[in-house]
């Protein structure tokens, strides 16, 4: 791909000679390896280069026209924004998208020191010694059906016609372990794990290796639980995969297109125990591959969600933003629509609980470590859910893994009836945040 100043000298002049006074564009590049073993061999190597670029254009009239293409070169981006410009004359005339106020708004350099790929033997080496140990950490773990190690390198930029120009590039490698076991007269049992850092050579695979075995062993002995209400703990990725389930409370366009839990008039409303704080991070230290702007050019942030357990912000792109009477927070991705999404999730104490929760302590309480058919199991728009998951019964530090059980309930009266959010903090893929406990939730279990 040509870099961003030769694509903002060739689109200007192709848009200059057709006539286009304004336009933007968003860009990526995407060079990706990832590996899969089984049994002891090689399984399967994929290695992705995705481009592309996505040109909206405006008429005189205002209105919008949209096209994508992974044609960049100066014929490439003509007849991308000469689509784009012939597009327009059939754009939506109410609520047409614009530049964003702060694209030209100054950030911090986005592009990061990179590390080295590795070579595709190194990968496959890294991923066959991680699951020989894995299938050495106990005789009844007897696969590791679901594997992958994987690196990727990505560049992404923004121009448009009114001078604003960003780019930055990252890259990172992941490794994830799900085995399973095989015992005669018994369930099979499953467990995984899941790593991320800058690249192969800091990658905590080891702990990936321990985690793994640590969990599935803790599996193998396993009971049917009484149905009732329980005192709940969930793990990081357990919380998170429920908020995301949940994310149109926060976003704005959900919100104007009437399809959240939330209205414009619930702001500053506390709808979660005031032990809980959640903000969108972009730019959190934890996460790898940070993004300082997002499709429209406005650059990421720290969002205050919820403070307190009040509810303090939406996710705005610029459009939902202007409609709001509220500034863009750099949640935008452009397309053929302008949606909104959250980038990372930081979820944290805001006070101390009234009384002390440990897992060491506690009696009879469920620990859901993760939550499963989330894509069947959640009503987003009435709030409810209900889903199967792995997880323990823990009683004074004993944990006994739960055979098969499903919690349901209702999402907003959940945020309402947290009980503890502890202290230290887990990173996963979609955020940051530690263990939290929810007084009385529904748990089927016999």
């Amino acid at each position: 791909m040509p870099n961003i100043q030769e694509i903002a000298a060739s689109a200007k002049e192709s848009a200059e000679k057709i006539g286009i006074a304004k336009f933007d564009i968003y860009g990526s590049i995407v060079d990706s390896t990832s590996v899969q073993v089984d049994q002891g061999e090689p399984k399967q190597v994929k290695a992705n280069n995705l481009s592309g670029v996505t040109v909206r254009v405006w008429n005189d009239n205002n209105t919008m026209g949209v096209t994508s293409t992974t044609d960049v070169d100066p014929k490439g981006l003509e007849l991308a924004l000469k689509t784009a410009f012939e597009a327009s004359a059939f754009g939506v005339k109410e609520n047409t998208p614009d530049f964003s106020p702060e694209a030209k708004t100054a950030i911090a350099n986005g592009t990061h020191a990179k590390a080295s790929p590795a070579e595709v033997s190194s990968l496959i080496d890294s991923l066959l010694i991680a699951e020989k140990e894995v299938l050495a950490g106990h005789q009844a773990i007897k696969g590791v059906p679901y594997n992958s190690l994987s690196q990727k390198d990505f560049e992404r930029f923004y121009l448009n016609s009114d001078g604003a120009m960003r780019a930055e590039s990252h890259s990172f490698a992941s490794i994830f372990l799900y085995s399973k076991t095989e015992e005669e007269g018994r369930k099979p049992r499953s467990a995984g794990a899941f790593r991320i850092s800058q690249g192969l050579e800091n990658l905590d695979i080891n702990g990936c290796i321990q985690e793994t075995i640590e969990k599935t062993i803790s599996h193998l002995n396993y009971r049917k639980i009484p149905t009732g209400k329980y005192l709940v703990v969930f793990s990081a990725d357990a919380f998170l995969s429920l908020l995301g389930a949940f994310s149109n409370l926060f976003n704005a366009q959900s919100i104007l297109d009437k399809q959240s839990l939330s209205t414009p008039d619930d702001l500053g409303k506390e709808i979660a125990s005031p032990l809980l704080s959640l903000y969108d991070d972009a730019l959190h230290p934890a996460n790898i591959g940070a993004e300082t702007f997002d499709g429209e050019g406005t650059p990421t942030r720290q969002v205050s969600l919820i403070e307190n357990g009040v509810l303090k912000n939406f996710l705005h792109s610029a459009g939902t933003a202007k409609r709001m009477n509220a500034q863009p927070t750099g949640n935008a991705n452009i397309g053929a629509k302008v949606t909104v999404s959250p980038n990372f999730y930081h979820v944290f104490a805001s006070a101390a609980p009234e009384r002390e929760f440990s897992l060491d302590t506690a009696e009879n309480i469920v620990f859901i470590d993760d939550l499963q058919a989330l894509h069947a199991g959640v009503k987003s728009l009435q709030g409810s859910f209900s889903l199967p998951f792995d997880g323990w019964l823990i009683d004074k530090g004993e944990k006994t893994s739960v055979d098969s059980a499903v919690v349901a309930g209702d999402f907003l009266q959940l945020l309402k009836s947290i009980v503890c959010v502890e202290k230290e903090p887990e990173l996963t893929p979609g955020g940051v945040c530690p263990r939290i406990w929810v007084e009385g939730l529904s748990i089927t279990g016999e």
